[in-house]
């Protein structure tokens, strides 16, 4: 601190009548030593952040402050005005002002010192101190912390720089000393816009009112330094939440449930009081805010301390999740499609051109016409959401680039695979180099986008497209060789890549490989009998599982259980979504179940000769299906297959799980996001 201000930087007589001349004149210090290189643009620098939010507050303290690049070093300057000057407190002129300059690429161990000097403006005694001052010389050392404050009361004066310690790793908090019971416990956030003075001020004004009702108070301060966020059972112990805050609080859905008032920054270091009786008056009329829904698998993907191949499997999975729900509908439209119009139907002309609204065959079109358009987006948003999952939403253009490309070249799903990982992992590379503050602002909106997209696009088209392409026709031609006589066995294969990962890059293989041979003009017998298969060991995994809970309930969780009164129909519609919380849980034999019965459902499919034409919807299309009967008494063996298995599996563990929750149960979110079969 003993480099931020000098006697040189301090005026005792700031005979300055307006905030912009008193800005002025103390800038006009920091400019004679050398601590700001262009007057005017830092004074501009000054008036854009008074713009956004007034800088003085009650008691008489203004405190105009910003990051500039025309600072070269982390400057405090300090004024004492006899007239007062207007700087919007509600309260009056002020007749104490600091004058905070930090560079735009300050350090957090400066932005920290000047955080505790925020901190420090809310103690009655050292600003009593500072308005008795009778030289420069006394008044720089007192803000330095090198005189003490006037008898310091509970919090020492005599130390800006000691109150670090306090503010440095954003978390702060009182405790009340009331022996004979627990006292209400309050969590807070404050922030402001620049995350120097106001957000720290905030913290100390709350701390103190809390400590004066007996009530503790814990501070989480989103600033400029960084912040660390409150440990998660002070947040499940506490009573009450204050958001006293100008910018968006992060990570805000840990405080959901709990009774809340959320308000300005100012009205923190205003008004803390008020603000703790509003919160305690919602605690006790029992008013919380609504629950936090669990985050999305993007929300929830790469967190600390995860090993690669978790984090992996969760990017992966992120794509996967908002990729299905366009599988779900196109299928459904595409075979609502061939229901009303028929078997044609895919050689319907355009309904752009030709819609009779009194014609089946018109409406067969139009729904058959929006699935095909609905499914044009699986391997875009595909890639696009890996890349979400690894770098959030500067990923999202190279991603939905790269998995179009993918499309362009024939490299299909593994093409969007890789084309999701290789965006996320450039864009990951974009962010990590360090860029001048001129261009942070254009980086999200022009520079990633155009460098991602650019590196993506070639080597997708150039490098690694081609042989991905050439790897999923081999794939293929692999799997047409062993049709024919063989029908049999390609049954028990498909079977057991649908069933293997629950929706993943195995599973999607399988998949397209099925739509693919009923894509062209006239469909082979055997590739209708190929999609057969397919569909019906698709949906055997959650019917399994659902099964196997109603048949032994005392082996699977409360949560499992919920769960399984779901998977009914999201297996009978040809979504494996049911099956994940069950995998998740207990993956060793819940996935071996599944394969199990899935290859017996492919086996009988392909014996009893079952044909579809649709390529989704689950019982919802028997009517397209050939030998439907038999179709739906092998999805009902392989669905009891299954269900037996696991249950014996589960059987001969040493204990059964409990009733309460577990792992399931936070596994069970995982599976909110559809993943279709």
């Amino acid at each position: 601190m003993s480099d931020m201000i000098t006697a040189d930087l301090v005026d005792l007589d700031l005979s300055a009548d307006t905030k912009e001349a008193a800005a002025r004149a103390l800038a006009e210090r920091m400019v004679s030593l050398g601590r700001v290189t262009d007057l005017e643009g830092f004074l501009a620098d000054v008036a854009a952040r008074e713009a956004q939010m007034p800088t003085g507050l009650d008691g008489g303290i203004g405190i105009p402050h910003c990051r500039s690049e025309h600072v070269t070093e982390p400057t405090l300057a300090f004024g004492r005005s006899a007239a007062g000057i207007d700087f919007g407190a509600a309260d009056g002129p002020a007749d104490l002002i600091f004058l905070i300059a930090a560079p735009a690429g300050a350090d957090d161990a400066h932005l920290t010192i000047l955080s505790s000097l925020a901190r420090q403006l809310m103690n009655t005694e050292f600003t009593d101190a500072l308005r008795s001052a009778g030289d420069v010389a006394s008044a720089a050392a007192l803000i330095r912390g090198e005189e003490p404050a006037a008898a310091a009361s509970e919090e020492p004066a005599d130390s800006v720089a000691s109150s670090e310690a306090a503010s440095s790793d954003g978390a702060t908090g009182t405790t009340s000393d009331a022996p004979d019971e627990r006292p209400f416990r309050i969590v807070a956030v404050t922030s402001c816009p620049t995350g120097i003075a106001h957000t720290y001020m905030a913290a100390e004004s709350l701390e103190n009112a809390g400590r004066e009702a007996g009530v503790e108070v814990v501070v989480e301060t989103q600033g400029s330094a960084g912040f660390t966020r409150l440990d998660p059972d002070v947040i499940a112990a506490a009573d009450g939440v204050i958001f006293a805050h100008d910018v968006a609080v992060r990570e805000k859905g840990r405080f959901a449930g709990k009774p809340t008032v959320d308000t300005g920054v100012k009205a923190g270091i205003n008004r803390p009081a008020e603000l703790i009786a509003e919160v305690r008056e919602k605690a006790a009329r029992g008013e919380v805010t609504a629950a936090a829904r669990p985050g999305s698998p993007v929300e929830r993907a790469g967190e600390p301390g995860e090993g690669y191949g978790t984090k992996l499997r969760k990017w992966l999975m992120s794509g996967v999740s908002y990729m299905v729900p366009f599988v779900a509908a196109g299928g459904l439209l595409i075979a609502l499609g061939f229901a009303i119009g028929g078997w044609q139907i895919d050689k319907a002309q355009p309904v752009i051109e030709h819609f009779d609204w009194t014609q089946a065959h018109s409406w067969g079109a139009l729904m058959f016409q929006i699935g095909v358009a609905a499914f044009g987006f699986l391997v875009p948003v595909l890639a696009g959401y890996i890349a979400y999952g690894m770098a959030d939403r500067p990923g999202l253009v190279p991603g939905f680039v790269g998995g179009a490309i993918s499309l362009t070249i024939g490299a299909g799903f593994l093409g969007g695979l890789a084309a999701g990982l290789i965006a996320g992992g450039v864009v990951l590379g974009i962010q990590r180099i360090d860029i001048p503050p001129v261009l942070r602002g254009i980086m999200p909106v022009v520079v990633i986008p155009l460098v991602g997209s650019a590196v993506v696009g070639f080597l997708m088209f150039v490098v690694i497209g081609k042989p991905i392409a050439e790897a999923q026709k081999a794939l293929t031609d692999w799997l047409n060789s062993l049709s024919g006589t063989n029908a049999v066995l390609l049954g028990v294969l498909l079977g057991l890549m649908m069933c293997f990962d629950l929706g993943g890059p195995v599973n999607k293989v399988a998949y397209t490989f099925a739509t693919s041979g009923i894509s062209v003009a006239d469909p082979s017998d055997s590739a209708m009998k190929i999609m057969a298969a397919v569909m019906a060991a698709g949906m055997v995994p959650p019917l399994g599982m659902a099964l196997a809970t109603f048949l032994r309930k005392k082996l699977f969780t409360t949560a499992e259980r919920e769960n399984g009164k779901a998977a009914v129909v999201l297996g009978a519609s040809f979504i494996s979504e049911g099956a994940i919380p069950f995998a998740a849980a207990d993956p060793l034999r819940v996935i071996p179940a599944s394969m199990a019965g899935g290859a017996v459902t492919g086996a009988l499919a392909m014996a009893f000769g079952s044909t579809l034409r649709a390529p989704h919807g689950g019982v919802w299309v028997t009517p397209l299906i050939g030998n439907p009967f038999l179709y739906l008494l092998a999805v009902a063996v392989g669905t009891a297959v299954t269900a037996g298995l696991v249950i014996l599996l589960k059987s001969m563990r040493k204990t059964a799980p409990a009733t309460s929750a577990s792992g399931a149960d936070a596994a069970a979110e995982g599976a909110k996001q559809p993943v279709a079969a």
